[in-house]
Formats: structure tokens, sequence, C-alpha cells
């Protein structure tokens, strides 16, 4: 049977993390609706605005719901903003900005700078194959860091050159992975295919 993968459809990237989920072998559809969150078996919080997912969350009924399945271990990816929703802690967040928790991590809202500071670079990403030799391409836009991770959480990558040399950018806790970086716009599944895998297994 197909894996069944959702992505949070309610603002960023969505039409690219459903490319990328279906390149990647699995069954990709939107997810707006708590009916539509009952029927998958992952989910895919995309890049976009932080306080405006969260909003949006609550407006559409999901909040709780989708805590209520992160917390039973549903597997879950988080780009960008969707690595401030899933971290348990934001440092420069809005005063009444909530997050969905899931990784006991403290991460930092525009850690990076605001648009004009976006940047790529390349990364070595645990976890992903060839990543030594064929390393990640990172685009990071108004991006998050992580300044804490808890005693569960491995970190996947840092920044290796630059001014934020050593800022951790990816991290997995159980079936929960984030990344600070897009990966779904540089057209390398590697990543994709890694949470299609945690989700299968």
């Amino acid at each position: 049977m197909i894996t069944t993968v959702g992505v949070l459809a309610l603002q960023g990237d969505v039409r690219e993390h459903l490319a990328m989920l279906e390149a990647s072998g699995a069954r990709a559809v939107p997810v707006r609706r708590r009916s539509e969150l009952d029927g998958v078996d992952g989910l895919v919080i995309p890049g976009g605005e932080s306080t405006t997912i969260d909003k949006l969350l609550r407006a559409f009924d999901l909040r709780d719901p989708l805590r209520e399945r992160l917390a039973q271990g549903m597997p879950a990816l988080g780009s960008c903003a969707g690595m401030i929703l899933l971290a348990d802690r934001i440092v420069g967040g809005t005063v009444d900005q909530q997050t969905l928790g899931g990784l006991d991590i403290t991460v930092r809202r525009n850690a990076f700078g605001r648009q004009v500071d976006s940047f790529e670079t390349d990364l070595e990403v645990a976890g992903v194959p060839d990543s030594r030799a064929r390393p990640v391409h990172a685009v990071f836009i108004r991006a998050p860091w992580v300044e804490e991770v808890g005693p569960g959480v491995e970190v996947l990558a840092r920044v290796e050159g630059g001014p934020a040399a050593g800022r951790i950018v990816a991290v997995r806790e159980r079936d929960v992975v984030a990344t600070s970086f897009h990966p779904e716009i540089t057209g390398d599944l590697r990543l994709h295919r890694l949470f299609v895998q945690i989700v299968e297994g």
C-alpha cells in the first residue's frame, strides 16, 4: 500500500512539497481540514510565515487535532516556518505566538536576518545518502536556527562557514525532522525520500 503524506496547505510552499513527495514515491495530499489530517500517515509543515500559519491553524480548527497527532507519534517534516511550529520553545516570536510542539528544541525566529539576508550554502546532512560527497544545497529565506536541543534530539546539520558557522539548521527527534532551509525548492529529493522512509518505517 502506498504511503500517504499530507502537506499542511494553509500557507507557504505547498505545491513544491507535494511534487517532491510524489517524486519520492508517496501519495501526497494537501491538508486543510480535520478529515484530511485523519487520512495521512505523516505530515509536512512547509515554509511560509510562522505566525500566520499559527493563526490559520486555529481558524481552521486544526491546531488541537494536529497537536494530538504529533503527541501520538505521527511523523512530521517541518521546513523553515515548519521548524518553528514544531519547536517546543521559540526565541524572538510574537507575544501570542504558539507552537504545535513535537521537538525538544529552542528555535530563534528570523535568526539569519530579513529577506535581504537570504543565502544559499552546501551542507552535509546526517542520514541523507552521499551528502558528504554530494552535499545538500540549502536555501535559507528569513530562516530560523536552533539554539538548544534536548537530550533526545539528533543534530543533522550545521552551517559550516561564515558568521553563522556552527549554527544548527537540521534536527531529528524520533520520527520528527525539521530544517531551517527549504529542501522543496532545489530539486534534490534526498530529504523528502528520507522522510517518506521514516513514515513507511
